[in-house]
This record gives C-alpha cells, structure tokens and sequence, in this order.
C-alpha cells in the first residue's frame, strides 16, 4: 500500500473527525429542550431517516429502547403506505436528514404535522423543509464529506451519529439508568453477563437444595444429611451452632479422606477435616467477581452468605460454565 492511499485514508478519518468536533456547536438550549422532551415522553421515541441516515436512525432506536427509552424506527417509505398508524398519542418521532429535502421525510412530515406529533429533527440547515416544520431543530451546519467525489455520506453521517448518541445517552442520564437496568435489558449479551449478579447465577439456594450441615457431624454424618438432596453439588457448607458458616468439605476433601488406611475416616469429626473460614460472597456480588475468585484460589464452590454470615446459597463452578462467564472479565 503506497503512501497516497495511506495519506488518503488518514485525511478520511480526519474529515470525520472534525464533523464530529462541530457537531458539538449543536449542543444549546435547544438540545437541552430535546433532552427533556424525550426524557418527558409518555409514548416512544419514533426514529426515521433515509439510506445512510436511516441505519443511523435504527441505530439510535436501539440505543433508546436499551438505555430506557422505548423506541422503534420508522421506515418513511412504509410510513406511507400505512405504517405512520403505528405513531401513538403520546409518541414522539426524531427524524434524521443532512439534505432535510428527501421526498419520502417532507410527505411523511406532512401526515406527521397533520397527526400533530412533536418533531425533532437532526439536519444541516434550520432553512431547510424538515427544520421548518419541525418542533425542535439541532443543525449540524454544513459539513463536507470525506468521499473524494464529495457525494457518498460519510462526515454527514459520523456527525449525525455522535449527536444522536448524546442526544439518547443525555435521556438515558437523565432517567438515572444504572448498570442493573442495563443488565436487565442485556441478559444474553456480555455486558449482561458482566453485570450479572451472584443472586441470579447461583442454582444451589436455602430452601431448595442447599447441602449444609453442623460442624458436630461425623464426616459419614454429613454425607447422610445431605444425601436427601437430589442435585448436589460439589461441596458441603458447615455450620457452627448460631447457623453461621465455620467451614466448606468438598469431594476432592473427602476423597483424599479415604486414602486413610486405618477405615476410620468416616466416623471422624468433620470439624478436623473441613476447610476453615472459606472463600465466601454476598448475594449481591458480581458473579464476574466470583469467577475471578475461582480462577486465583483455584477452588470450584463458594458459599453465599448473608450480613451474619449465615449461608443462603453457593456457586458452583459449574453455573458459570453454563452462564458463560469464563469469557467475561471480571469488573475492578
């Protein structure tokens, strides 16, 4: 690759970026007003463009309806033919156009005025047909394209995009979105995984088929009192007599149990064999955190403990596994 493309390519990027910096300049009271009414809105968020500006515009609707704001896009050219039927009382439409001239935006602004739905339009000129009738305005000014015919949009576009970002993720500020919405509205994707807590990941919960037992037990003891439990998994939490956890046995424990000679393993206190003050998490950790645990003390099972450290729950390794979470890096 010689030089010219090199430079070529390097001058597209800075095209862009420059459109992105005086994007900025659009950041006034009138955002201000757009942020509020959106964040105001009773119905959704209508998205709409044409070509280049329509996928930016489903993007945006997707930003929206994940950060808080129900949102879906609004084709123009369905929209007349029908669909502008879709648009609710109560409903807003952002509609996105650099020309603000398209055919399909001006007739589907018409039917939209008729219905008198707010409008907020992201475009180049407040002199062009969708500013004029639009309730709010946020002009991007003109901005020259990276395209070397200066036709494909491409600056227009970037622009366009980082101002509806801020635009949605100002609403989403607004509205107090915190990171357990968000996993809420993320449950299969990483990030919703990354901000799963230990409370939803753990299978093994008190009540149900928790395996614990006192620390007053003989080793065969323990192993009769939790047998009754159809899904074990691979640990046994012990607890003293305030019900508070003192200790965890494992398989792998009992398994180096039984390469006693003497037979006597069974019947020996299981206080003398269990491992003190285990590793131990709260219900509301991150089950990333956990994964991390895991991973550095090379253990399979964690208790799960209230304030009084009384156990409610354990972790295995194997509900991460199914959760996927040895793919997530663990939040700091």
């Amino acid at each position: 690759m010689d030089d010219s493309v090199r430079g070529f390519a390097a001058g597209v990027i800075q095209t862009e970026a420059d459109a992105v910096r005086a994007a900025a300049a659009a950041i006034d009271d009138r955002f201000e007003r757009a942020v509020r009414m959106m964040h105001d809105c009773r119905g959704a968020v209508l998205t709409s463009g044409v070509g280049k500006a329509g996928f930016i515009a489903r993007k945006i609707a997707a930003t929206l309806s994940s950060t808080g704001t129900p949102s879906y896009f609004l084709n123009p050219g369905d929209a007349l033919h029908g669909d502008v039927g879709a648009i609710r009382k109560g409903d807003i439409v952002l509609i996105l156009s650099y020309s603000g001239e398209s055919d399909e935006i001006v007739r589907m602004l018409s039917v939209i005025r008729k219905l008198d739905h707010p409008v907020i339009a992201i475009t180049s000129s407040e002199s062009s047909s969708l500013a004029r009738f639009s309730d709010i305005v946020l002009a991007l000014g003109k901005i020259d394209e990276a395209c070397p015919l200066g036709l494909a949009p491409s600056a227009t576009t970037t622009a366009m995009l980082a101002l509806a970002d801020a635009l949605a993720l100002s609403v989403m500020k607004q509205r107090e979105f915190t990171a357990e919405d968000f996993a809420l509205f993320h449950p299969a994707g990483q990030l919703g995984r990354k901000l799963m807590k230990v409370k939803e990941a753990m299978t093994f919960r008190v009540g149900e088929n928790l395996p614990v037992a006192s620390d007053r037990l003989t080793v065969a003891e323990v192993l009769a009192e939790t047998s009754r439990i159809k899904r074990r998994p691979g640990a046994v939490i012990l607890v003293d007599d305030g019900g508070r956890i003192s200790g965890i046995f494992t398989d792998a424990d009992l398994r180096r149990l039984l390469t006693d000679r003497d037979g006597s393993a069974l019947s020996r206190p299981v206080r003398e064999v269990m491992k003190r003050n285990p590793k131990r998490v709260r219900a509301e950790a991150l089950a990333s955190q956990v994964m991390a645990l895991m991973k550095e003390y090379r253990i399979d099972e964690v208790p799960v403990v209230d304030d009084e450290d009384r156990p409610v729950g354990l972790i295995d390794v194997q509900d991460l596994v199914v959760l996927k979470m040895f793919d997530v890096e663990p939040e700091t």
